[in-house]
């Protein structure tokens, strides 16, 4: 078996240029499907640290793919890099200031994820070639996990079809195994077109395609009363038909975003809400017409994974935070609220301790974590081959995702410590693999046994092609 320290000394030994390459990424934000800047920055690291490089993987411009490593087990470890709308904030400032340019920020620690996934892969390559040990370790720059669902398409494509483990993190409060539950999700645009006419000279000549929007969205609201506790809708409207009051609206174009735990259910309410659509349309004497943007299936466990992710993470123990670590996420708690605290607390399955602003423990396996109600692409990875994830803790404990303190944070050296500490975790999973071929297929066996029960079917249609002008 190997030696733990040895691959921790690897990551260690280059920390330093995946610390920079997360800063420079936290500098240059980009949106879903656009991240030109950001994917060659990762494309640059990949060929300095000597992996042989697949450019456009999937189609995607914005995707690439390193290898490294001869025959046996292939290893995929899985970074991202997209950041958010209207999260922009100078870094380690406690307080709401938003830099100039789009407003665009990593609200989510993107940044941090993809370097922390390619310095896992690096360390695994480096012992790879240091041992003479077969195998081959992948990374994986997958774009627009924010609503674009590129892994499913990846996933659709193949590019995962001889990959025997995927693993992956996200930054977090606390570090641990993540619970392997979310909700599936798609994006559906309705686009309703009606008439143009006066809106005083001749109301009753026009007819709204904005009033069948309201009203879709009215009937939406009715439905919340009838569905799955545990299911999730939102809109946005795109189009509200233009900015005169005085023209009935000819066009108008609302997006969904329908999350339900698994596959099936989503399904059924994807019907319930194109019904909605379709009387909203019968009432206002429009048209409508839909159009899917994008879908994620539902995480798949694998306990195996997750056991042996666990264990290694008990074998690092927390990250190593200091006083002034600890003082800065203070302030940043002095910008929340005791509910942000105690939901995070409640997330893990922690109990609530006042005075704690960073992790200083590893959730236990067995925590009983209240359910994330978000999404992931992931979860189509995870339905096609055997996946674990890490939380790594990276930001102050009650930090909301996708918020300006959570942005404040990407590039502080709590961050960049806790980068480096779920690297180790995930290197040394991936080491577990490929030390031990019984641990490979009890992983295997596992997955095998979730997907007979419910084969897999990609949730975006076949003439659905990938979104990549969607922020444009």
């Amino acid at each position: 078996m190997r030696n733990d320290e040895e691959i921790w000394r690897l990551v260690d030994a280059k920390q330093d240029d995946f610390i920079a390459l997360s800063d420079r990424v936290w500098e240059i934000p980009e949106l879903c499907y656009a991240e030109h800047q950001s994917c060659a920055e990762h494309t640059a690291m990949l060929e300095a640290q000597g992996f042989r490089v697949t450019r456009d993987v999937a189609g995607i411009p914005t995707a690439v793919m390193g290898e490294a490593g001869e025959e046996g087990p292939v290893i995929a470890i899985l970074g991202e890099y997209d950041a958010l709308p209207g999260l922009s904030q100078e870094a380690g400032v406690a307080e709401p200031r938003p830099l100039p340019g789009p407003g665009y920020g990593h609200g989510c620690g993107h940044n941090l994820l993809g370097s922390a996934s390619m310095l896992a892969a690096t360390a695994v390559k480096d012992y790879l070639e240091k041992n003479g040990i077969k195998g081959r370790v992948r990374y994986y720059g997958c774009p627009a996990e924010e609503g674009g669902a590129a892994k499913g398409f990846m996933v659709r494509e193949g590019a995962f079809s001889d990959v025997d483990i995927a693993i992956s993190w996200h930054p977090s409060s606390f570090s641990g195994v993540n619970e392997p539950i979310s909700l599936a999700n798609t994006r559906i645009d309705f686009s309703f077109t009606g008439r143009a006419s006066h809106a005083a000279a001749a109301p009753h000549l026009g007819r709204s395609a904005l009033d069948a929007v309201e009203l879709m969205n009215v009937g939406v609201n009715y439905m919340r009363e009838h569905m799955p506790s545990d299911a999730r809708v939102h809109y946005a409207i795109l189009d509200a038909g233009g900015i005169a009051p005085n023209v009935v609206q000819a066009h108008a174009k609302v997006r969904y975003l329908i999350r339900v735990r698994n596959l099936p259910e989503l399904n059924r309410l994807i019907e319930r809400v194109r019904k909605i659509a379709q009387g909203a349309a019968l009432m206002t004497e429009t048209s409508v017409e839909t159009k899917v943007i994008s879908a994620v299936s539902n995480l798949l466990g694998n306990t195996p994974l997750e056991k042996a992710m666990y264990d290694n993470y008990s074998r690092l123990g927390p990250p190593e935070f200091d006083e002034a670590d600890r003082a800065f996420a203070a302030k940043i708690q002095a910008t929340l609220t005791e509910e942000d605290i105690e939901s995070s607390h409640r997330r893990a399955g922690l109990p609530m301790r006042d005075g704690v602003p960073l992790c200083d423990t590893i959730v236990p396996l067995d925590a009983k974590t209240a359910p994330m109600m978000g999404s992931t692409d992931v979860g189509d990875v995870s339905w096609a081959v055997p996946t674990v994830q890490a939380r790594g803790a990276t930001y102050a404990i009650g930090t909301p995702g996708h918020s300006w303190q959570l942005t404040a944070q990407g590039k502080m050296p709590a961050a960049h410590k806790g980068l480096v500490h779920v690297a180790k975790a995930m290197a040394g999973t991936a080491l577990d693999v490929l030390h031990n071929p019984a641990l490979l297929e009890q992983a295997k066996a596992d997955h095998q046994a979730r997907v007979k029960r419910t084969p897999y079917v990609c949730p975006i249609p076949d003439d659905v092609s990938p979104p990549v002008g969607m922020s444009a």
